[in-house]
């Protein structure tokens, strides 16, 4: 899911910076991703002469609880009625809407809060879909949450694994509870809500007891104390990433959250439409800051939707593309357009391919920010710890299967893509060479990881170009 802004507290996404153009290419930011339009016109800088300016529409994607009927404990239910509901405001000035930091609970049960054990915990979830306040399916998922969550609390050896699993997941089911009975309504540009409820620090909780941190590491510590000082510049990063888990936003910040909080807990992170739609899902989502996207490759799952789907992803990127303007900004990408997958002969996991068009695409978004901007290669392993169905599912409500595992994180150096252009013959050759080499380094990242973690090498994997620490020791 999950996929965040680093920016300083003097910044916003209409703070004044240099000019931007009026107009960007036609936007297709991964294969999952779909952003079309014909041009965007960004307000100009308090500096600028020109005349052109934008009033976006303020517009909040609404996704409206299921309305559930099967039996299975995997929490599958028809995806058009999962879909979202798009409500598009007049235009006008634009109001805070209840994903901006804050969120005031309404009035709602809290049976789940007072909960002492296994048994009641089990019970309440019964007897509050009895009471027709839980959807059976809803219901079912969260009872199979509990128990393979509390499979993998218990699989690390943690003396106080009763204690933990059942803190954790007594807040983690009153969360879904609430929203199931009042539906969270995300806007295009989500801002994790801290207040009053922490959802991020939640979310940390709710991961932290999954990772096996003797056996995890971070590569390249020092590069990530340099992009803190870029962004503390004014300056745009961009992660170029693999994606592996509905988990990576909480494992991002697990592993940095000792040298690097400000990253850990200001990255945005381009966020596809099911991790905002799914009831289990989505309380973790709430706590991490997002861009929301329609996904690629659910564009067509409700044909008569689709265009619906693309208008609002055209907002989605002139949020981005303002937030960038302003500067100070860490965005997280990941151009596979979806999370990896093992290869079917072999079982191995690995990096899947990176869209050529998506790279590029997003380069130039950074490029006419009018902002100083880098891409820079991320790697990331931590498919043990909650890996995705083997194929791709078009219903919303996939089976969570969660172990307790080392994960790795890693940042590679910014990829020049002058120095590519130069040896280049025409943009297309530029394009994918330079999406390749992004790739390149995110591979090659991922193997000194693989070897750490699965490999058993620690920190002896290390290579000349990719430095492993174990920070939290």
């Amino acid at each position: 899911m999950f996929i965040l802004s680093a920016s300083s507290s003097s910044s916003s996404a209409s703070s004044s910076a240099s000019s931007a153009p009026s107009s960007l290419p036609p936007f297709s930011l991964s294969p999952s991703i779909y952003l079309s339009f014909s041009r965007v016109s960004l307000p100009p800088s308090s500096s600028s002469s020109s005349s052109f300016s934008l009033k976006l529409l303020p517009l909040s994607l609404h996704f409206t609880p299921p309305k559930l009927s099967s039996p299975h404990s995997s929490l599958r239910f028809s995806a058009s009625r999962a879909m979202a509901e798009l409500v598009q405001d007049k235009e006008s000035a634009h109001t805070p809407s209840t994903s901006d930091e804050t969120r005031n609970d309404p009035p709602h049960s809290r049976a789940f809060l007072d909960l002492r054990s296994e048994e009641e915990l089990l019970s309440c979830i019964r007897r509050e879909t009895e009471a027709g306040k839980l959807p059976s399916n809803v219901a079912a998922g969260m009872e199979e949450l509990y128990q393979n969550y509390k499979n993998a609390v218990f699989e690390s050896g943690n003396p106080k694994a009763d204690e933990i699993v059942l803190s954790n997941m007594t807040v983690a089911l009153d969360r879904i509870l609430l929203d199931v009975e009042d539906p969270f309504m995300f806007s295009p540009y989500h801002k994790a809500i801290r207040k009053p409820f922490d959802y991020y620090t939640f979310g940390q909780n709710y991961i932290r007891p999954l990772i096996d941190f003797e056996n995890s590491f971070v590569g390249n510590l020092s590069l990530f104390k340099d992009i803190e000082e870029k962004l503390h510049q004014g300056h745009n990063v961009v992660l170029i990433s693999n994606h592996q888990t509905e988990a990576d936003p909480a494992i991002i910040s697990l592993l940095l959250e000792k040298t690097n909080p400000y990253i850990a807990e200001n990255m945005i992170y381009v966020a596809g439409d099911r991790v905002i739609a799914d009831p289990l899902c989505k309380p973790f989502s709430i706590g991490r800051n997002l861009i929301c996207v329609y996904s690629k490759k659910h564009m067509l799952d409700i044909p008569e939707l689709a265009e619906t789907k693309r208008k609002a992803n055209t907002r989605s990127l002139k949020e981005m593309a303002l937030l960038l303007r302003g500067g100070s900004q860490l965005i997280w990408i990941a151009p596979s357009g979806g999370r990896d997958r093992p290869d079917s002969s072999t079982g191995e996991w690995y990096p899947a391919p990176f869209d050529a068009s998506s790279v590029d695409n997003m380069r130039r978004l950074v490029q006419h920010s009018g902002v100083p901007g880098h891409l820079c290669p991320l790697a990331l392993l931590c498919y043990d710890i909650m890996p995705p169905p083997s194929q791709v599912e078009i219903e919303i409500g996939e089976k969570r299967v969660i172990s307790f595992n080392g994960a790795g994180l890693s940042v590679g150096l910014e990829i020049s893509f002058d120095e590519i252009a130069a040896i280049c013959e025409n943009p297309d050759e530029v394009r994918e060479a330079y999406s390749k080499a992004l790739y390149d380094s995110v591979a090659k990242q991922y193997n000194v990881l693989k070897a750490a973690i699965d490999g058993k090498q620690g920190l002896e994997a290390s290579t000349a170009d990719i430095s492993l620490s174990q920070p939290w020791i």
